[in-house]
């Protein structure tokens, strides 16, 4: 048995310390909003945060995993700046890269309150876009910078589990 600390939950898993994050978090406990790419850790699809950092699922065993808080796109809360963020500038068009994305922004906020364009893009690189919303991205991302304290507080939050 594996133990996994989920979105602020404890979760005993009967897996192969080998078996992939994202099969996990997707069949085991039915997170499903981390999505599947590509499965070889190139598109960030697949974005969890591992004890804060930006982390690919499809690459990461259970076993590298465990001991660690493990955030998915369903532990930032609801009402999260990037969250409104994202749907105000209407980033999504399919919305299939979002999770990853949205979690990929919370690291970079959390790290740099006041990112630059050049930070965004380079923070940001790793998550693709097929749908290339990546101006509106960097829009949500400004968006939720120029909130000031507030969001600066609810990003700083994605360290860990839920809020």
């Amino acid at each position: 048995m594996i133990t996994l600390n989920v979105n602020g939950k404890k979760h005993q898993i009967a897996a192969p310390s080998d078996t992939p994050l994202l099969w996990v978090l997707r069949e085991s406990l039915q997170l499903t909003g981390t999505k599947f790419g590509c499965g070889e850790g190139l598109c960030g699809a697949c974005t969890v945060l591992i004890d804060g950092e930006p982390t690919r699922a499809c690459i990461t065993s259970v076993g590298e995993a465990a001991g660690s808080q493990i955030l998915t796109i369903e532990g930032l809360p609801e009402k999260h700046p990037l969250k409104r963020a994202w749907l105000e500038v209407e980033v999504p068009q399919c919305g299939y890269c979002q999770s990853g994305q949205i979690l990929a922004a919370a690291a970079l906020l959390r790290d740099n309150p006041s990112p630059t364009d050049e930070d965004i893009d380079e923070a940001m690189s790793d998550n693709l876009c097929r749908c290339g919303t990546y101006p509106r991205i960097r829009k949500a991302i400004h968006r939720v910078a120029a909130g000031g304290a507030a969001n600066e507080r609810a990003a700083n939050g994605a360290k860990g589990g839920a809020q």
